[in-house]
């Protein structure tokens, strides 16, 4: 089995440009990835920005994720992005992403934009969500965001979030740590802020 972390960027689709069959508030903007080898280690990336068909880049997405108008203006649309992607992705896959929200979007969007290629069934065929793992390990059912539990794992990362490699990349060093540590080691000084928050959620 092999193992692919995915991480997709995002802009907002105004209400005055969502339509009968794009309906959501949000759009892909650019898909980051990484193919991790046998000993989960960092093997190849993929990365694309996406052109919107309803969704604009504003000020405040920009400034978010880096992302301007400029950088998707020449960029693919969703169906050719997704199938540059789908053509890297390796055999016998599992999608990794923190959370279960990029896999709903991919599924929107390839519904409502009505996408259709050989091999897009990859994208439903295995994923595994690394945020309810790690509340697993953790032992608290809030669902935290991926920096917390970097910060908590005590893993050093690329602060440049919100770039969806380096998202990507950063899920993949948490990933390692969370399928390899049998005593899962924590950041002592970060499990203090947590314990307490724990103890404020059980009061």
């Amino acid at each position: 089995m092999k193992y692919v972390v995915i991480d997709l960027e995002m802009c907002e689709v105004p209400k005055m440009y969502r339509t009968e069959k794009y309906r959501y508030s949000r759009e892909t903007i650019q898909i980051g990835a990484v193919l991790l080898d046998d000993e989960l280690n960092e093997a190849d990336s993929f990365m694309t920005y996406v052109k919107p068909q309803y969704g604009l880049i504003s000020p405040f997405i920009q400034k978010l994720t880096g992302i301007s108008k400029k950088d998707v203006s020449t960029a693919p649309k969703m169906r050719e992005a997704l199938k540059n992607f789908i053509d890297w992705l390796p055999e016998d896959v599992t999608l990794v992403s923190w959370s279960d929200s990029d896999q709903m979007q991919l599924c929107k969007e390839i519904e409502s934009k009505q996408i259709e290629f050989d091999g897009i069934e990859k994208l439903n065929d295995s994923w595994l969500d690394c945020q309810i793992k790690f509340s697993e390990i953790i032992k608290n059912p809030k669902a935290y965001k991926l920096v917390d539990a970097m910060n908590l794992s005590d893993i050093f990362y690329d602060d440049n979030i919100h770039d969806g490699l380096v998202d990507a990349k950063n899920t993949a060093l948490l990933f390692k740590k969370m399928m390899t540590e049998k005593e899962y080691q924590f950041n002592k000084y970060y499990m203090g802020f947590a314990d307490e928050e724990a103890g404020r959620i059980g009061a």
